[in-house]
């Protein structure tokens, strides 16, 4: 070989190195964490900036990237095939075709891809201030590329202005249950990041206390009657009602009535409960949980009661009720024990139709939809279409539901079986 080769042959591993960078970039730099390049940026890193100011043109970052991948691929393919051809003459061309694809799928593509995904960061790191100079010398060509297909693409009906962009809630929750697939993250620490997305989109109506379990008591009872009764329940803020439930005059805080048994020296006879309750804060049934959250903090209570368009006391709805849709159930040591939801030894579950749906899939790790429905027995009539009577079962969302018992129109108790378990025992 003359020199004239040896220095065509060293050109062509020098433009393959450099296809072996344009992959390598374009990879890691699309495959880098954003989040992490944003902390890095916070926290000084001059090439995480870099990184940052790249990827938020992506349509320029590619197009500089590839323009170059495929001018000095092309090259090295022309070089590799006047080389072979003055060595093996018309035959060489067919030995440069073949020499070439496997240089560049081993050597510019696949190797350089699969490092850059396996430290896609730090590769970021090292070749940003590089591509930033080649995206800045490109740019005229890159731009009047992109304009080309753009029109093109016009030519055919599509507008690239309207692309579809996925929402920053909607990437974080993807984000969330992926790493819970690969087990980077425990189904607890899951369910609170979902509770703290859902905040939002959830309405106080589907985390209260429904007025069929709320705890109100007859404001024109005996004074030891009503103290014994606020004092014996487990809950702290209890509300009192006059004639009819949907007339809640106050709402008495346990501690305010010890204090005022306390100032009367223990003589309950001497103790005004209705003089210590006060006054009752309603909310819509409409209003969202993010909203109330940030209502009980700026008004500093906890107790709200609930109500729908007609001015009707729907239920209540507390701080800690919000804090359980992040954190899970909260438990104290005058917490009784809910009833409700029981294994069965078939696989099956007894369930009081009152249970919340969303307690359910955060419990039993089910996806059950509560879109139109709050509570399992609202989610089987809603399916059903009808008022089941007991006995009746139904199949949806790949679960069996019986109807156990029933109580006037509302489903007190169902037989719930995942279909897997129901082909089981037969």
């Amino acid at each position: 070989m003359d020199a004239t080769l040896w220095l065509s042959l060293g050109a062509i591993i020098a433009l393959l190195a450099m296809s072996f960078f344009f992959s390598g970039s374009e990879t890691a730099l699309t495959a880098a964490s954003r989040a992490r390049m944003h902390q890095l940026a916070r926290s000084g890193n001059p090439r995480a900036t870099v990184v940052e100011k790249l990827t938020a043109e992506k349509e320029r970052l590619i197009g500089a990237i590839l323009l170059g991948n495929n001018v000095v691929n092309i090259l090295a393919s022309t070089l590799a095939a006047s080389v072979l051809i003055q060595i093996f003459g018309e035959a060489g061309i067919a030995y440069a075709t073949l020499a070439m694809t496997a240089a560049v799928v081993i050597f510019s593509e696949v190797l350089p891809k699969t490092l850059a995904l396996l430290r896609p960061d730090g590769f970021a790191l090292v070749v940003a201030p590089v591509i930033r100079v080649i995206v800045f010398l490109f740019a005229p060509v890159t731009h009047a590329v992109q304009g080309l297909v753009n029109l093109i693409l016009r030519g055919f009906g599509l507008d690239t202005s309207k692309a579809s962009a996925i929402s920053a809630h909607e990437e974080l929750r993807g984000t969330v249950d992926y790493l819970h697939s690969e087990g980077e993250v425990v189904k607890h620490d899951r369910d609170m990041l979902d509770g703290i997305l859902d905040l939002r989109e959830l309405e106080v109506s589907d985390v209260m206390v429904h007025r069929t379990r709320m705890l109100a008591l007859d404001a024109d009872m005996p004074a030891d009657e009503l103290i014994g009764a606020i004092l014996d329940s487990p809950f702290t803020r209890v509300p009192l009602y006059r004639d009819k439930q949907d007339n809640i005059v106050g709402v008495v805080h346990a501690k305010d009535l010890l204090r005022a048994i306390q100032k009367a020296e223990g003589d309950i006879s001497k103790v005004n409960v209705q003089r210590i309750a006060f006054k009752p804060w309603f909310v819509p049934d409409t209003t969202s949980v993010q909203a109330q959250l940030n209502a009980f903090l700026k008004r500093k209570l906890h107790f709200a009661l609930v109500v729908d368009e007609y001015g009707e006391v729907q239920g209540l709805v507390t701080l800690e009720d919000i804090l359980e849709e992040i954190v899970g159930d909260i438990a104290d040591e005058h917490d009784t024990v809910i009833e409700g939801l029981t294994k069965q030894a078939d696989g099956s579950y007894i369930m009081d139709g009152s249970l919340p749906i969303r307690d359910l899939n955060r419990a039993l790790d089910w996806n059950l939809p509560d879109e139109e429905a709050t509570t399992l027995a609202g989610l089987v009539i809603h399916e059903a279409k009808l008022i089941p009577e007991p006995g009746q079962q139904f199949t949806f969302h790949n679960l069996r539901f019986k109807v156990l018992k029933k109580s006037h129109n509302r489903i007190t108790q169902l037989r719930v079986t995942p279909i897997d378990q129901t082909v089981a025992v037969k």
